[in-house]
């Protein structure tokens, strides 16, 4: 399932994220890519423990929390550390790649743990204005579909998609980046209970609550508790 998520950031923390990109320490994306990705990779990212970096991906953390659509469809248990990139100039794009099934996540007091990459999510730092290219292509069994959204706009995707980000020819291309291991690990799986989730909600807003809508949201929870791991 394809996704796009408005509103994740602010104005505000929009305003905040340009502001400490001025003069972000950036590095050669490479150096998170795996073998397969980093033949194709040609961006520049922030270092995951620089201030910068801190202070924008704890914003992002925070407008996904407040989503009601990203915590309906992504049904989040681990997320990890999002990261910022940056294409543009002779660093401008992203070749076909898959993402990695498994990464490797720093946690508070020197450990780290697995995070399944379930669910990919990138979040749009600038507008679709200030570069031409740079679009995420995202191919499935339904074709292949293009993303490139406004400021503070996301999109999630299953991290088993084929993608790319176009060359950038004009401009810079700001986002974030990061993967969602589900509760739910089929894709077929949380895009059912997303939809029934969606509808109940439709349902809700045109009749109350009523015995029907308290019987499905029972077959909401119960298909849930069956397909969850926590």
């Amino acid at each position: 399932m394809l996704l796009a998520l408005p509103d994740i950031l602010t104005p505000d923390d929009l305003r905040l994220a340009r502001s400490l990109l001025a003069s972000a320490p950036w590095e050669d994306g490479r150096s998170s890519a795996g073998p397969q990705a980093r033949t194709v990779k040609n961006n520049e990212q922030l270092p995951h423990d620089c201030d910068a970096a801190r202070q924008i991906t704890s914003r992002v953390l925070d407008g996904l929390n407040r989503s009601p659509l990203f915590l309906s469809a992504a049904l989040p248990l681990r997320v990890f550390t999002p990261r910022i990139n940056r294409y543009g100039g002779s660093s401008n794009h992203y070749g076909n790649h898959v993402d990695n099934a498994v990464r490797l996540k720093p946690v508070p007091g020197g450990q780290t743990e697995y995070v399944r990459t379930d669910v990919s999510c990138t979040i749009f730092l600038n507008d679709p204005d200030e570069y031409d290219g740079g679009e995420l292509t995202v191919s499935d069994t339904y074709g292949t579909r293009g993303v490139k959204l406004r400021a503070g706009q996301a999109v999630i995707y299953p991290g088993t998609s084929l993608h790319e980000v176009t060359p950038v020819t004009r401009g810079e291309r700001l986002a974030c980046f990061l993967w969602v291991q589900s509760m739910v690990r089929s894709d077929e799986q949380r895009r059912l209970l997303f939809d029934l989730d969606m509808n109940l909600l439709k349902l809700r807003q045109q009749h109350g609550e009523t015995a029907e809508t308290t019987a499905l949201t029972g077959v909401y929870h119960n298909l849930l508790r069956q397909w969850a791991d926590t």
